[in-house]
């Protein structure tokens, strides 16, 4: 499932930084511990059975191997994004993998002046990595070791034991395969009763699998990822709507207008006329074909940098 990880700028092994302006990014999860800074409007997050709804200048943790999923809750929502692989420290902090925090929201933890220091440093490592500055490699191994030890010095946080290793392993392992038979699936009828026939359990147990891993419903799900195929059918500028409709995946266009009308407050044609199509970026990164989200080039990138430069 290598569509749900990043590699921005594959400069520094098992450190990427980049930016990103999200509607929807489908459920994920990856090994790097992941932090964000968020800088321009309002992310709603979904991880597990738990909602958080971030504003400009929350900054949120996600460990290692934790599924979560992004939307946008009102405009795009921009955000700073850093992934720090296990490995990457893994000589000085060998436990790196091993550590989970239960609680993303890092900011309430913190004195204003620690708060501050963090930022300062999280953006400090985003200008050494992003302006290539000689010998920046090992500003970026300083200036993420700091970052971490800030961190976890002030965020409580346990170690797993072996046994929820092993438990997360196959959750994870299990919501990929779901994940899978979604995309592979979604313009034809899904059922969740096929997809608990190959994993070998009851329809019962896995609708509380997909209700405690996203939380939603599988069918609210599956109507998710519909709905952002058809955006970027629109987006890409298929204009007939019946068409649009078909591809992805909805049979009931009656279904597919009041989807719309409930994401949007639109119709799918009024949606269609509004819809702007996506300038095609140097690099194209996606977690999944249905993610609508922008990343940003590095001349870009710097750009944002600056412009969102802490005063």
């Amino acid at each position: 499932m290598n569509e749900f990880e990043i590699i921005r700028y594959p400069q520094i092994s098992g450190l990427t930084l980049f930016f990103d302006t999200v509607d929807y990014r489908t459920p994920h999860v990856h090994p790097e511990w992941e932090l964000i800074l968020i800088l321009e409007h309002t992310l709603s997050v979904t991880c597990g059975q738990k909602r958080y709804l971030a504003q400009p200048g929350e900054l949120m943790l996600f460990s290692p191997d934790l599924p979560h999923e992004f939307h946008r809750a009102g405009e795009s929502c921009t955000f700073l994004c850093l992934q720090i692989s296990p490995q990457y420290l893994s000589q000085a902090f060998p436990l790196l993998d091993r550590l989970t925090v239960d609680d993303p929201f890092l900011r309430p933890r913190f004195s204003p002046e620690d708060s501050r220091s963090l930022t300062d440093t999280l953006w400090a490592l985003a200008g050494a990595y992003l302006r290539r500055e000689p010998c920046y490699e090992l500003q970026c191994l300083g200036l993420s070791s700091l970052l971490l030890h800030l961190i976890f010095t002030h965020v409580p946080h346990r170690v797993l034991t072996a046994g929820e290793v092993s438990s997360r392993d196959k959750n994870n392992a299990r919501l990929k395969r779901l994940i899978r038979f979604v995309d592979e699936g979604y313009m034809h009828k899904l059922r969740l009763s096929d997809f608990a026939a190959a994993e070998g359990c009851s329809v019962s147990h896995l609708s509380h699998f997909v209700k405690d891993t996203l939380n939603q419903s599988f069918q609210d799900y599956v109507t998710t990822v519909r709905f952002n195929c058809a955006c970027k059918l629109i987006a890409s500028g298929r204009r007939r709507m019946l068409d649009v409709c078909e591809e992805s995946g909805f049979s009931d266009y009656r279904y597919f207008s009041r989807t719309f009308r409930k994401q949007t407050g639109l119709t799918p044609e009024e949606y269609s006329r509004q819809a702007s199509h996506p300038r095609r970026e140097d690099r194209e990164i996606r977690h999944s074909l249905y993610s609508l989200e922008r990343f940003y080039d590095r001349e870009q990138s710097l750009s944002l940098w600056g412009r969102f430069q802490p005063v």
